[in-house]
């Protein structure tokens, strides 16, 4: 594994790549849930730097304003068979547009599988990218994060100003 640090306006991010994809990207405080096999080893050279080059182009586009914005960068994914369906179900989830744990499960076939989709969620690695900020409890509060709710809120705001002003120039 191969890291990298990203300094944006809600602080630092680190990414993970190995040489099949970007791993990871994670705030500070999620330090402590991220898989064991992420643990970044020394720097070497690779492929894994063009996926962090291609994931810090895309996080500068994001905090810039550019939410359409989708890069085609190369996902070394693990998880269990149900997260990877979670985390592909909410990969089409646009910027300003929220949903709720339950809208996942029922789009997923899984109607009563709301809470299995929150936990899916919170071992997401992929913060931001894999948008599972964009989840919220069936009421519209914002419930759990790995990031931290204040996090949560924080890209919530982000996108939400920016999806007004994309919006507003198309009308």
């Amino acid at each position: 594994m191969q890291g990298s640090r990203f300094h944006s306006p809600v602080g630092e991010i680190r990414m993970l790549a190995s040489d099949r994809g970007l791993a990871a990207i994670y705030f500070p405080v999620q330090s402590g849930r991220i898989e064991p096999r992420l643990a970044p080893g020394g720097p070497r050279r690779g492929l894994g730097n063009v996926f962090l080059l291609q994931a810090e182009a895309f996080l500068a586009c994001y905090f810039d304003g550019d939410l359409d914005y989708s890069p085609d960068i190369p996902l070394d994914r693990y998880g269990s068979r149900f997260q990877m369906d979670v985390w592909n179900a909410i990969d089409g989830v646009p910027p300003g547009v929220r949903e709720s744990y339950g809208d996942v499960a029922a789009r997923m076939g899984r109607p009563g599988a709301a809470r299995a989709v929150a936990g899916a969620l919170a071992r997401n690695p992929l913060a931001i990218l894999v948008p599972c900020h964009r989840i919220v409890g069936a009421d519209g509060r914002l419930t759990g994060y790995a990031g931290g709710l204040p996090m949560k809120r924080l890209l919530l705001d982000h996108e939400d100003r920016h999806a007004d002003a994309v919006r507003d120039e198309s009308a």
